[in-house]
């Protein structure tokens, strides 16, 4: 496939098209007096990511940001998705500023604004400063007010020119991925720091919100990540795994942040392990916002499984997969939509701020064809016209990314972008799926 079956004219007038990147995996961590991340401590272990790869360098967009925008504005995008770095704003997570790091960000923010990108700010996107990591992270309930006091500085400096903000991209990968699967920094496996950092990046979300409103900002979202669980058959015991396997993953968060509840078969295996008084917290977790995100790449097979809670298995599914050996299932993103507007958030603009596909792309004559790429994002986009027409408020969509990066612990292999990176020369080309989005939107 060599272009969109779509143009801008297919979507309402005021629906928004971005692409979306974070700090951690372009930016450049050795650059500018950032300080220490503990993703810089991850990646340093052994076995924890291919090649030991880190973030030091990424795609220099410390230095090429001004190019990179170009391109995100060529291609007729209305918006640009970016995360701000905890770690270089506040070196040491709190306390003094670092005068580069906010004139870093100071610069983008105009640069955006010069080439008529709306910003759209994510305040984490998970690189914690070591220190904090040092006493806790995301098991210290103190990181509600770090993350706040992290949130006046950076949005006290760039706050009044942001289209839109959200604190956290993911909870589900800060606090289950990062705690309990351990394949994200800080990669511990264990249950009591999971039930801690799922609540706690939540309290966090809420504290954020609370400062940002107290500066006078509005459009502030919050933004989740989901994956459509399908059990593996019609047995009761599968039923109830991808219940599990839903309820951990698509429902806690949604449902700390829109309900002030936490679903029952989530507080089975975690209750236990949440910190004392914690339904006290949803007072400030449940901070209204004024749209919801969604990222959305996959759906999981999933199964019973004899061992401790959770009880559930990830099983090898049937369909075609991407690089990542996600299968590709566009009809979740509709399923999401309209289950996340039916059952949460109502009339609340909703907005898929995140999605897309990583492929072996490979530069053949100067030229980098993508029509595995294309074809994703067009089947993905159709859902979305679906649940427009449907009556869904659907007013925006992200893809990821605007180029590839550091995809975490899978280091530089794995390729999202619609611009192609050589980690090696920094050379930048647009691949097929960039020049076919621009086709979309301006032709």
């Amino acid at each position: 496939m060599d272009h969109f079956t779509f143009t801008r004219k297919d979507f309402p007038a005021n629906f928004l098209f971005g692409s979306a990147t974070s700090s951690y995996q372009i930016e450049g961590h050795g650059f500018g007096d950032a300080g220490p991340t503990h993703w810089d401590s991850f990646a340093a272990t052994p076995g924890n990511v291919v090649r030991a790869e880190n973030g030091e360098i990424a795609c220099d967009h410390y230095h090429h940001f001004e190019a990179d925008l170009d391109l995100a504005a060529a291609a007729g995008l209305d918006c640009y998705r970016f995360s701000t770095s905890w770690a270089r704003v506040l070196p040491e997570g709190t306390g003094t500023p670092n005068p580069e790091g906010l004139d870093f960000y100071d610069r983008l923010t105009d640069a955006m604004l010069e080439r008529g990108l709306k910003p759209c700010a994510t305040l984490y996107h998970w690189e914690l400063p070591q220190p904090l990591a040092d006493l806790g992270g995301w098991r210290n309930r103190d990181i509600g007010n770090w993350f706040a006091e992290f949130t006046e500085v950076i949005m006290g400096r760039i706050g009044d020119r942001m289209y839109s903000v959200a604190p956290i991209n993911e909870p589900w990968c800060v606090g289950w991925l990062s705690h309990f699967l351990g394949h994200h920094a800080p990669g511990l496996r264990d249950i009591r720091a999971t039930a801690r950092a799922m609540h706690h990046v939540l309290l966090a979300h809420g504290r954020a919100i609370e400062v940002m409103r107290g500066l006078g900002m509005d459009n502030l979202g919050a933004v989740f990540n989901f994956e459509w669980a399908t059990p593996v058959d019609d047995s009761a015991a599968a039923q109830a795994a991808a219940e599990t396997y839903d309820a951990i993953y698509n429902r806690f968060f949604l449902g700390g942040v829109f309900k002030g509840a936490y679903p029952e078969p989530a507080l089975k295996g975690l209750e236990p392990h949440l910190p004392k008084g914690w339904q006290e917290d949803f007072k400030t977790i449940t901070q209204p916002v004024d749209w919801c995100g969604l990222n959305y790449y996959t759906r999981k097979v999933i199964g019973a499984d004899d061992g401790p809670w959770p009880h559930y298995a990830e099983l090898d599914g049937p369909l075609p997969k991407t690089q990542m050996g996600w299968e590709i299932y566009p009809d979740g993103l509709y399923q999401f939509l309209t289950r996340t507007a039916a059952d949460y958030t109502g009339d609340l603009p909703l907005i898929v701020t995140e999605n897309g596909m990583a492929n072996p792309d490979v530069i053949t004559g100067g030229r980098v064809s993508d029509p595995e790429r294309i074809a994703y994002v067009d089947a993905h986009l159709a859902r979305v016209r679906r649940a427009i027409a449907d009556g869904v408020p659907v007013q925006g969509y992200f893809l990821w990314s605007l180029m590839d990066n550091y995809e975490w612990a899978l280091g530089y292999e794995k390729r999202f972008g619609m611009v192609h990176v050589d980690f090696d020369t920094l050379v930048r080309t647009p691949k097929a799926s960039y020049y076919a989005l621009k086709e979309a939107l301006t032709g």
